[in-house]
């Protein structure tokens, strides 16, 4: 039976526009998989890692305009949002290289025999090492900084652990693209091609996960794809950690005093936010709540206009599309749900931004309107009016795990009596809790934590900032073993000097 052709598609008018690439069979998912561990042994010079990732980030710059026509052409996501997510996803791979050449992330501690303790304790030495293969599931809505060169491949990569990538079909050619500059990058630094394989189809991405010389996975997509591969790395002989981002409705709460006092502006706040990339941002704001009254009326106004002048949007894939059509119109279906800009299909290409209202009450009364609290992938917030204080605390109880959580409060924090509890109460709800601002930026940074309660997440872990490396790593401690043979970061006398404990 012949491998199946992976077309590169346009998505403004769904037509192919190129063979990139057929379908991985069995045979080529083993062969790849096997290739990656052969090699797993040359990433362990911690220098040579971080000239990698330095490299692979010059390659990647220096094909921009390429890298930013061919995601265009697959993802209608525009040359401005494309070479900024470049930037963000060449500035990650320079990060990684800090963070490997650093060493933090090794977490060394060394405990000195003590004979006389009770019980006597011996010489240890701890410090994290690579798991081994890691597959790395490519997202359908950022080709660059979530994909093939993305956060999952550069953590792995600075970890010391070669990847196998699961291309999206939504943006083979891009895949194809960016996984030849790393690998380009790698033979610079003198390490074998085989640290970085590319794969495409849906059977090669559920036989990777269950591939036993895979030892970790990554994964960002929907609840359902990613719960399926979940439950196969559970269900391995050997289980490996599954680290995959699921879905998020990332609420938004309103306290009185804030709405009162900048109605307008958090309304207009919110549009820019919610349509941001056509809605597609994993941190898109899905659900708020709004007080009723004078001044919520001010701002589902300012919300309504500002969405009513977003223009139509190509979706990145039709099935997406089909996929927001009918949600959306299955919401608007709900009793007392009112839409104040009606969403839907614009084209038969696009679809068109909108705006949900429903009163709090009704989102507290059994499960009937229980969709108005899952994410609807797309250009559309609900917003939640609410008539007391106990109702926020009502709907919150009943919200799903979330990536983040946003809370407007009055400028003067200490004169809005709300907000120090309601703080506390999104707090246990998501991974980052955001204050006055909106959640569709995902700083790459230290102490960012982009993940939080499942479904968010399937982990603890963040798959953005410096501890993702944490992800691909495991402890491992040499007892009582003589300085010669130990690696050169656990000698006496820290010949690295790398930061010990």
């Amino acid at each position: 039976m012949a491998a199946e052709p992976v077309w590169s598609v346009d998505p403004r008018t769904g037509k192919p526009r190129e063979q990139v690439a057929v379908e991985a069979t069995t045979e080529d998912v083993d062969r790849s998989v096997r290739a990656a561990h052969a090699v797993r042994e040359t990433l362990a010079d911690r220098s040579v890692r971080a000239a990698f990732l330095r490299t692979a980030a010059d390659l990647l710059d220096g094909a921009r305009e390429q890298i930013v026509e061919t995601a265009d052409a697959e993802t209608a996501l525009g040359a401005v949002r494309l070479t900024g997510e470049l930037a963000r996803t060449t500035a990650q791979l320079r990060a990684f290289a800090e963070v490997v050449e650093e060493g933090s992330f090794l977490d060394i501690r060394i405990d000195l025999p003590d004979p006389g303790a009770i019980p006597p304790r011996p010489d240890m030495r701890r410090w994290k090492i690579p798991l081994g293969v890691v597959a790395v599931y490519a997202a359908s809505n950022f080709p660059l900084a979530f994909s093939v060169p993305g956060g999952d491949t550069a953590s792995a990569l600075a970890a010391g652990c070669p990847v196998v990538i699961k291309a999206h079909p939504d943006h083979p050619a891009t895949s194809e693209l960016c996984a030849s500059l790393l690998r380009r990058a790698a033979a610079k630094a003198g390490l074998p091609e085989d640290v970085v394989v590319l794969v495409h189809g849906f059977d090669a991405g559920v036989q990777l996960v269950r591939h036993p010389l895979v030892a970790a996975a990554g994964f960002t997509g929907s609840v359902r794809g990613g719960r399926a591969l979940f439950d196969a790395a559970a269900a391995r002989p050997v289980p490996i950690p599954f680290h995959g981002e699921l879905g998020s409705l990332n609420p938004v709460v309103l306290t009185s005093a804030a709405t009162e006092e900048r109605a307008e502006e958090i309304g207009a706040g919110l549009a820019g936010s919610m349509t941001l990339g056509a809605g597609q941002f994993c941190t898109k704001p899905g659900f708020v709540l709004a007080p009723s009254g004078e001044a919520g009326d001010r701002f589902l106004d300012a919300l309504a206009l500002g969405v009513s002048e977003t223009g139509p949007a190509v979706l990145l894939d039709r099935r997406m599309r089909d996929a927001f059509v009918a949600g959306v119109t299955e919401r608007t279906a709900l009793d007392g749900v009112r839409a104040p800009v009606t969403p839907g299909a614009g084209d038969a290409h696009t679809v068109s931004a909108g705006v949900l209202a429903v009163d709090a009450a009704l989102l507290t009364e059994g499960d009937r309107h229980h969709l108005l609290l899952e994410e609807c992938f797309g250009p559309v917030t609900v917003v939640a009016r609410y008539d007391s204080r106990d109702e926020i605390t009502q709907v919150l109880s009943r919200l799903p795990g979330n990536l983040t959580a946003t809370l407007h409060v009055a400028t003067d924090a200490d004169e809005d009596a709300d907000a120090a509890p309601l703080l506390a109460e999104l707090t246990p709800l998501a991974g980052r809790v955001l204050v006055n601002g909106w959640p569709t930026g995902v700083a790459v940074a230290p102490a960012q934590h982009h993940g939080g309660p499942y479904p968010a997440t399937t982990s603890t872990s963040t798959s953005v900032g410096a501890t993702a490396i944490e992800r691909w790593l495991r402890p491992f401690t040499y007892q009582s073993t003589p300085d010669h043979l130990l690696p050169p970061e656990l000698r006496d006398g820290n010949p690295l000097g790398l930061p010990r404990r």
